[in-house]
């Protein structure tokens, strides 16, 4: 795997407790995102490094930067439909361009603007950007929020094949993981090295709620 890896409780204790944060592994020109699917979808992937085949461009896709949220969705890759695990190595440059066009999937008054104003950007904007606590291996929830974002229409179809820089099949990594899991042996379990993201922007940052 072209991932660099690190022991969890090494990473946890130097994660942010609360507040919002992208948790991700990234350089200064890429960032590695998660997905899960059946296998038709997740071997058409891997094989021809883009998605085609069963993958659907007209339905929108989620994609999310942090692994234990991603774990925390599909069951350690247990759940029905979504048993093939793939790390997706992004351009950074196309991910910043998903959050500088996201509106968020729900209303809140921090966001400034009317309710109104709101639902015609969800309606016009083809990026959503979702946050939701995050999730400890165990699948306890955290005080941290995790961000998940949805991608639909041109978007869909840019991430689908000229965003990708590399697409890995991790589906045996992360059943191998689970089993440190299922045995409560947090101290032997192994996830992928993370951080906190911040742009080199502080317009995109506040309208992220990140700090």
């Amino acid at each position: 795997m072209n991932i660099k890896l690190k022991k969890y409780k090494e990473q946890e204790q130097d994660w942010p407790q609360e507040g919002y944060h992208i948790m991700a592994q990234y350089d200064d020109e890429k960032i590695i995102v998660y997905q899960s699917y059946r296998k038709e979808i997740g071997e058409f992937a891997v094989k021809n490094q883009f998605f085609g085949g069963g993958f659907s461009l007209e339905r929108m896709t989620w994609i999310k930067p942090n692994f234990l949220w991603m774990m925390y969705r599909n069951g350690w890759g247990r759940k029905e439909g979504q048993e093939y695990v793939l790390a997706i190595h992004l351009k950074k440059d196309a991910f910043r361009e998903y959050l500088e066009n996201a509106v968020n999937s729900s209303y809140n008054n921090k966001l400034e603007i009317s309710r109104k104003e709101w639902q015609t950007q969800v309606k016009e904007s083809s990026v959503r950007l979702q946050w939701d606590p995050d999730h400890d291996p165990f699948g306890n929830k955290l005080q941290r929020r995790a961000i998940q974002i949805g991608l639909r229409n041109e978007f869909t179809r840019s991430f689908a094949k000229d965003d990708i820089i590399l697409i890995e099949n991790i589906s045996d990594f992360v059943k191998e993981q689970y089993q440190f899991v299922l045995n409560d042996d947090l101290y032997n379990l192994i996830v992928p090295e993370e951080k906190p993201l911040l742009f080199d922007d502080e317009v995109l940052n506040k309208k992220l709620n990140l700090k």
